[in-house]
């Protein structure tokens, strides 16, 4: 039996985007045992993918760096920093290969894999060095599969909270106040797609700026959308974006889940390409605008949501 080590630590739109090197694998070696290095804060995507069969929770700090009692096959740094670097470093493996980006020295521990000319978006380029070891596959998979349990408790949550049927996951937050599009413009499809009969659900992180970016969503909206921000974890975000019939987001983690999860994502750029970095396989959902996201009008965004509803 094969054995490969993984390190993908953060954050969640490129740990969900790395999933599928780990699926190229198990679908190349089927009885081969994948162990997966994540930050406790994201470890609920991994938890959640069905071609990883052991998850190792590693908040990064010199003094814990993971050590294996196994040998593996191959080690992948799928980050290319000294910390996703340093999960590797002790690993007793035949192969060390890394994302062809690498960064802090993370090249001493990991031979980079150049990306194939034909891998223009990140989730491909991932692929790529799981294709270094013999794996191959034309299309990415990311095998993300909601956790039962977990689909039951957040069923309950929009229930309590007033949602019922059909919804859509509406993300204003973002790392960068450049991926954000403006709060007026999200109020606007927030009032449209209920006057389809669904109920819009806004979602993101517990973090200051994006609170700032959902109350004034929700100041401007006719009818308040059902609040979810920060009210849940990681495997639960899964599931409620599971449940969703649109997401709407800009180059943010949730957007990522959307696409892994074979739902339609409709993603907002500008700063980023969305040929490297849209919701994979989904570009003709997303809009784009180099000179910054408030250019791109609501009444295009809508029309695309309207589409995908209908």
């Amino acid at each position: 039996m094969k054995r490969f080590l993984i390190s993908r630590l953060s954050a969640l739109g490129d740990t969900v985007c790395s999933l599928p090197a780990a699926v190229a694998l198990k679908r190349q070696f089927p009885d081969c045992h994948i162990t997966w290095v994540v930050d406790p804060r994201f470890a609920g995507i991994v938890e959640c993918c069905a071609a990883v069969d052991e998850v190792v929770r590693w908040k990064p700090s010199w003094k814990t760096i993971p050590k294996y009692a196994e040998r593996f096959d191959a080690a992948l740094d799928l980050q290319g920093l000294l910390k996703s670097a340093a999960a590797i470093a002790r690993a007793k493996a035949d192969v060390k290969v890394g994302y062809h980006w690498q960064r802090e020295g993370a090249g001493l521990f990991s031979s980079a894999v150049k990306p194939d000319p034909s891998s223009f978006h990140v989730v491909d380029q991932y692929v790529d060095v799981a294709r270094a070891l013999g794996a191959t596959m034309a299309r990415a998979e990311f095998d993300l599969k909601p956790k039962y349990e977990v689909t039951t408790a957040v069923r309950l949550k929009l229930k309590e909270r007033g949602a019922f049927g059909k919804i859509a996951v509406l993300n204003a937050g973002a790392g960068w106040a450049t991926k954000r599009w403006p709060p007026s413009f999200f109020a606007q499809v927030c009032d449209a797609v209920r006057e389809l009969g669904v109920t819009p659900v806004l979602i993101g992180g517990g973090g200051e700026a994006d609170r700032a970016a959902a109350n004034e969503v929700i100041s401007l909206c006719k009818l308040a959308p059902t609040n979810m921000l920060g009210e849940t974890t990681v495997s639960e975000l899964v599931s409620l974006i599971n449940l969703s019939s649109v997401h709407v987001g800009g180059d943010t983690g949730s957007t990522h889940i959307a696409a892994a999860l074979e739902k339609s994502a409709v993603g907002l750029y500008s700063i980023t390409k969305p040929e490297r970095s849209c919701p994979y396989g989904q570009i003709d959902h997303c809009h784009h605008d180099p000179r910054g996201l408030s250019y791109i009008e609501p009444a295009a965004v809508l029309e695309t949501v309207r589409q995908i509803i209908n």
